[in-house]
Formats: C-alpha cells, sequence, structure tokens
C-alpha cells in the first residue's frame, strides 16, 4: 500500500525536523515524527548487532519529486543505497548521522534481501567487552545511548519492476542534536579523497606539521578555517597507517627506495649491513649535495644520536655543519639496531667512506661512552667534543630537584664559567662553585667536572668549532632536524622524506645567500683591511670579523722582545700576547680565537694595524668563509679536486674584481675594457672538460 502525503504536510514535517534542537532541550522524550506502515510492521531492537549484509551494488535517484526532504511512508526508491543516500542527507540536516544495522530476508533459502533497517548512529548500547588477561584493554566512551530513531525499507516486485519503499520511519531522539557547524565532525560525514591522501603524503615529506597541512588545503580548496571534510585527528591517523606495515617487508622496501635513487643518482651513497638472519642491521646514507659541501664544510661536524625514528623504533644519528653563510648543512644519516660500539664504530666507517676517507677536525656528540670509544678508534686525529646544548639540555632534571630555587642563580654561575678564557680561573672557579652550592656529593656536577676537556671552552679553545657552541647556532641545527623528523612516515619513504627537506634547506639556503649578497655591506671603520675582508668574504662572515675590526681601535699595543703584548687602553696590566713574523705572513694570538672561530681577533688586527699591514694574510681568510656559490661547485662537483679550488680562486678573483672596480670611474673603465678583451680570448678557447649542458647551467647560476 502506498500512502501518499500532501505536499503541505510534508513541508510542515520539515518544519518540524529542523526544530529538533529546540524541542530536545524542552523534553527529550517527545515523539517527534513516527510513522509506520502497519502491514509491514515488524519488531525492532536496535540493541542487537544484526547483520549488515548488502545487495549488489546499484545507486538511483528517488522516484519521487526532488523536492522530498523527509522520508515518508511509501516514498519509493529504484535500491537501498539510494534510500540510505537520501536517509543520510535528511540526517545531517536534522543534526545527527546513520548507519546500517539489520538486515532481513524472507523466509525459505536463496530468496534474498527483503527488508533494510537504517539507525541513528547513537542507536542500541555497547556490548560488554570479555576482558582479557594480560591484553591492555582501551577505556573508551561510547557514543551509543539507545535512541530509537529508524528507517525501514522494504523490498517490493510488482509487474516485473523490484523498487524499495520506505515502511518504517522515526525521527524520535533521546539526545541532543547537532548544529549545522558541528554535525560535519561525526565520522560519518568526514573522508579523505584519493587526492587529498596524495597532497598529505606528498606534505608530510617535507617535514611540514599537521596544522601546517591543514591550512595549506584550506588556501588550495579557498575554504574557510576549519571546513575540510576531514580533521587534524583523520591526517594523524592517515599518517599512522602507514606505519603498520610487517617490518620485514619495510625493510626490503627502504633498500629498494635506496638503490632507485641511486640508479638516478649515481653520486648518492648507502652502506648496510644484514644480521645472520638477513635482515637489516644498520643503513647508513649520504646525498650528492651533502658530500659537496662536506669537501669544504665538513672540518667541524656535529652528530646528533639523540633522536629515534619511531616508525621503526631504531636510534637515528644525524651528521649536520655550518657553511661559509651560518647556515647548517646536512651531510648523512645512519640507522642502527643497537648502540654499542660495534655499531658506533661502523656508522662513523661508513661515513668517512663516503666523505672519501676524510675525517672532521672537530666532531661534536652527546656524552655516549660507546659513542666516545668508536670515535677515539676510528678517527684518531679528531678532536671529539660533547655539545653543551645536549649537556644543558638535561640539566633540570639533574639539579632541579638537588637545587630548588638556587637552580637558576647556579645554571648563571654555569654559564659564567663554562665562558673564561683561562684553564686556571675555571679549576678555581669551579672549585668556588661548587662549595658555594654544596655541590661536592652530587654525581652529575661530578661526571661533568670529569669530562670537562670535552665541554668547557678554556679547553676547546684551540680546536676550530665553527661557532657551533652558541646557543643561535644550536636552534637552527635542532630546527632543521626537526624538519625531517616530523616527516615521519613509512621506514621506506624516510629516505626520500630526508631528502625533500634537505632540498627544500638548500633552496632557502640559497635564498639567504642571494640576499646575503645583495644587502650593502657597511664599513665602519674605513681601514683597508676591512674593504679588503668584506669583498672577500661572505656578509655572514664579515659581520664576525667587523666586530673585531671595531674592537681593535679601542686596544694599545706594545713591542716586546718575543712579541707583542696588546691590552684595552683602559687597562694598566694584564693582556694577550701576539706573535707575528712579517715576513713570512704568520700571526697568532694567546686568545687563540682564530684556532676557535676562524676569525682574527681584535689583538691580532690591533698588531697588524701598527705594523702597516693593509690587506689580511691570505691564510687569515679560510676557504671555508669566503663567497663561494654553492651552485655552481655543484655543477663541477665530479671534476678533479684542483680543478674545482682553482675555480674557486677565480671566483675570489673576481669578486675582489668588481670590489675595487667600483671605487672610482677610472678603475670601472679600465676593468671593463681588460674584462671585455679577456672574456673575447677566452671564448676563442675550445670547450674539452665540460659539456655545453654544464657551461648553460653555471651561467644561469651567475
Amino acid at each position: 500500500m502506498c500512502i501518499v502525503i500532501p505536499m503541505l504536510l510534508r513541508s510542515l514535517l520539515l518544519l518540524c525536523a529542523c526544530q529538533v534542537r529546540s524541542k530536545m532541550s524542552d523534553d527529550a522524550g517527545q515523539m517527534l515524527l513516527i510513522y509506520d506502515d502497519p502491514s509491514d510492521h515488524r519488531s525492532l531492537s536496535l540493541d542487537d548487532a544484526s547483520s549488515t549484509e548488502e545487495s549488489p551494488d546499484g545507486t538511483g535517484l528517488s522516484l519521487e519529486a526532488v523536492n522530498d526532504v523527509i522520508p515518508y511512508i511509501g516514498q519509493r526508491f529504484l535500491t537501498h543505497d539510494a534510500a540510505y543516500d537520501f536517509y543520510s542527507t535528511f540526517a545531517k540536516r536534522c543534526g545527527f548521522s546513520i548507519r546500517r544495522h539489520r538486515t532481513e530476508g524472507k523466509d525459505g533459502v536463496g530468496k534474498g534481501l527483503t527488508r533494510r533497517y537504517f539507525v541513528c548512529h547513537r542507536a542500541g548500547n555497547t556490548p560488554v567487552k570479555t576482558l582479557s588477561e594480560g591484553k591492555p584493554q582501551r577505556n573508551r566512551r561510547s557514543s551509543r545511548c539507545g535512541c530509537q530513531a529508524y528507517l525501514r525499507i522494504s523490498k517490493i516486485t510488482e509487474l516485473g519492476s523490484v523498487e524499495w519503499r520506505v515502511t518504517g520511519f522515526a525521527n524520535h531522539h533521546n539526545h541532543d542534536l547537532l548544529e549545522p557547524s558541528q554535525v560535519r565532525f561525526l565520522p560519518a560525514y568526514r573522508s579523505i579523497s584519493d587526492a587529498d591522501k596524495s597532497r598529505i603524503l606528498m606534505f608530510s615529506k617535507t617535514g611540514i606539521t599537521v596544522q601546517q597541512m591543514m591550512r595549506l588545503m584550506e588556501l588550495e580548496k579557498c575554504v574557510e578555517p576549519g571546513f575540510l571534510p576531514f580533521t587534524e585527528k583523520d591526517v594523524r591517523n592517515l599518517l599512522q597507517s602507514f606505519k603498520k606495515l610487517d617490518p620485514e617487508d619495510e625493510n626490503i622496501d627502504f633498500l629498494r627506495m635506496c638503490q632507485s635513487i641511486k640508479e638516478q643518482d649515481p653520486n648518492f651513497k648507502f652502506e648496510f649491513t644484514l644480521d645472520a638472519n638477513d635482515k637489516l642491521e644498520n643503513i647508513a646514507w649520504s646525498y650528492a649535495s651533502s658530500i659537496q659541501a662536506y669537501e669544504i664544510f665538513g672540518d667541524a661536524v656535529v652528530f646528533d644520536t639523540t633522536h629515534r625514528l619511531s616508525a621503526v623504533e631504531m636510534p637515528l644519528g644525524i651528521w649536520v655543519g655550518v657553511n661559509n653563510y651560518g647556515v647548517p648543512c646536512f651531510f648523512g644519516c645512519v640507522l642502527l639496531r643497537d648502540e654499542n660500539v660495534r655499531s658506533w664504530s661502523w656508522a662513523l666507517q661508513a661515513f668517512t667512506g663516503f666523505m672519501s676517507g676524510k675525517a672532521p677536525q672537530t666532531i661534536l656528540t652527546d656524552h655516549n661512552m660507546c659513542l666516545k670509544e668508536a670515535i677515539d678508534g676510528e678517527m684518531p686525529a679528531t678532536k671529539h667534543a660533547l655539545c653543551i646544548w645536549m649537556v644543558v639540555g638535561k640539566f633540570p632534571s639533574w639539579f632541579n630537584a638537588a637545587l630548588g630555587e638556587r637552580y637558576n642563580d647556579w645554571k648563571a654561575e654555569f654559564y659564567r664559567l663554562y665562558h673564561l678564557e683561562s684553564i686556571e680561573e675555571f679549576e678555581l672557579g669551579w672549585r668556588d662553585m661548587v662549595n658555594s652550592f654544596g655541590l661536592h656529593t652530587n654525581r652529575h656536577i661530578n661526571n661533568l667536572y670529569a669530562s670537562r676537556s670535552l665541554w668547557s671552552l678554556p679547553y676547546l679553545r684551540s680546536h676550530f668549532l665553527a661557532g657551533m657552541t652558541l646557543s643561535g647556532r644550536s636552534k637552527a641545527i635542532n630546527a632543521f632536524i626537526q624538519r625531517f623528523l616530523s616527516a615521519q612516515t613509512r621506514l621506506a619513504h624516510f629516505v626520500e622524506q630526508v631528502a625533500v627537506a634537505v632540498d627544500f634547506k638548500d633552496q632557502a639556503t640559497e635564498q639567504q645567500t642571494m640576499q646575503q649578497n645583495l644587502q650593502n655591506i657597511s664599513l665602519k671603520t674605513g681601514a683597508p683591511m676591512e674593504s679588503h675582508a668584506a669583498s672577500v668574504l661572505t656578509p655572514f662572515a664579515f659581520s664576525k670579523l667587523q666586530e673585531q675590526l671595531v674592537l681593535a681601535a679601542h686596544y694599545a699595543s706594545f713591542q716586546m722582545e718575543d712579541g707583542y703584548l696588546v691590552r684595552h687602553h683602559t687597562k694598566l696590566d694584564g693582556g694577550r700576547k701576539v706573535y707575528w713574523v712579517p715576513q713570512e705572513g704568520i700571526i697568532s694570538c694567546s686568545c687563540q680565537l682564530f684556532e676557535f672561530s676562524g676569525f682574527l681577533c681584535r689583538h691580532a688586527l690591533r698588531v697588524l694595524s701598527t705594523g702597516n699591514c693593509f690587506q689580511l694574510p691570505d691564510r687569515y681568510l679560510p676557504l671555508r668563509w669566503r663567497r663561494i656559490s654553492t651552485s655552481f661547485s655543484k655543477t663541477f662537483r665530479s671534476n678533479a679536486d684542483d680543478h674545482g679550488e682553482r675555480v674557486q680562486f677565480l671566483q675570489n678573483l673576481v669578486s675582489t674584481l668588481v670590489s675595487e672596480s667600483s671605487k672610482s670611474k677610472e678603475r670601472l673603465e679600465i676593468a671593463t675594457e681588460q674584462t671585455s678583451i679577456l672574456l673575447s680570448r677566452i671564448r676563442e678557447q675550445p670547450i674539452s672538460s665540460l659539456s655545453l649542458r654544464d657551461i648553460t647551467s653555471v651561467q644561469r647560476n651567475f
């Protein structure tokens, strides 16, 4: 039987449905809409977890007009899926969602599906779970509350035509319904399309946060914040699903990914070991750009081993340095199964193998005795030091409880001792600090003192650290590392994700380099040494040297039998000893700033100025701080080392040429004329070692 409801009544029913929210607050038990076809009446128990068997797939439109917005008895659909979609749309408009509940068939075998029930998402009650001993249980609150709202459809065959008709409908809810701004957050209305999944995976490889992913996709889709069809939790669950794979398959995929990168870029390098069961034990890798950067900036390296790759719960080691513009640069990665001497030794061997056997002058690490032993064995000529920011990061857990309110005062005293220049002053100050704060029996203080030669600046000033003990530098390195740590999804993708993060960093570095080079350098002293240094060093490096040049004017120098004594003009005693051999262009100072940072100190600069030196000796303008175009040197990375050095030397000459020529009109005219003649002669020479494509690429970089 088909009951046709007049259009006016349907409009009134829609109005009632839209007012459900206000009515529910007054009387949650009131029956809002209940219709039932007595000819098809069946009992309905919403607590029953019945079958959700589906009929063959098929989608159709309602046979009624498109302005049917409320279900009614006798409403017809071509398929039960079309009925489900219609009821789902109605539910979303009213403030709830639905789920398929019960399916029923006629008596007898092979009769098929004849009746379906669709219910409110809060229908029924949560079944009691059987507790398993030793197995953790999730104590998650259920949203089910026994709601009785439902829609029943039955399969009708007339004159050989099959359709589904509404035979029961109740819109009675015993819970509050959601506002339009809230209902879209129900799981039934949240979904991530395949295109969005691919986009999210691509974003994850760049290392951006989930919040940043959401904001980017909102901008791309031109929707207001919070109006995407999925939430941050959905994105996190999606990323987590990529990790739930078989570890053995992951290892195979990881090695395949490395081999694939190797086939695309022969300069990519990786090494790995397998255990007795042919399972991945250790793996290390480095990219072509990293190897090229290490040739110049690998004198001081941070080996950060404080992180773990959560996808596989393996210790992660990262080699990082600083380039000539003061920007962190990536050198390599290693994943280890164990953290013992044998594993660390293998990691160091693999790394030096990538770098053609070249070990750094200085390597900074966390306090790890196994790693220290491995460094002593594999890099005997390398100075091992501890990263001060890794040490200080443990202070709250070490000393907060012991010192209480005096913790900040003690930390300030620690930093004062750390920055002292004299070992004697440090030793005396440390003894006084221990007495003052009563730390004689504190094991952490005793361990710090025992390892003082590895972290205290008075003991490290004779070793080159490239300024990586500065707090600002440590923050930049940590931010760089966190970029690709936050990109973790699958192990097989991690090597690719690190590559994306490194490439992103390289591009950002190129932009920073360009911005620095475009800045007008302000000369503060007017001294020829200053203008000469400005033409050779990068703006970052020059700013460090310029600080010393400005301070040098405040110092007085006194010639002694064995050198010079330099002290501040307001001091009557003390000072630094400077040794200068003009004939050989050698100068050194007892403060050891050049050995520590690569920049001459104010004391040495004062002696050079007094001795009528108008240009800094070439050896005190280290190549690692000079203006070297990273993109230019990348083009020539496959050539011999001597060729690369000559290219860098030529680039320094060009930089000096431009600087000197711009000082007067006459100089500029001579430089332009002579350079044009030289360029014509160069173009007459044949191209032998480089292809035309390489030459074009170099020209674009310039």
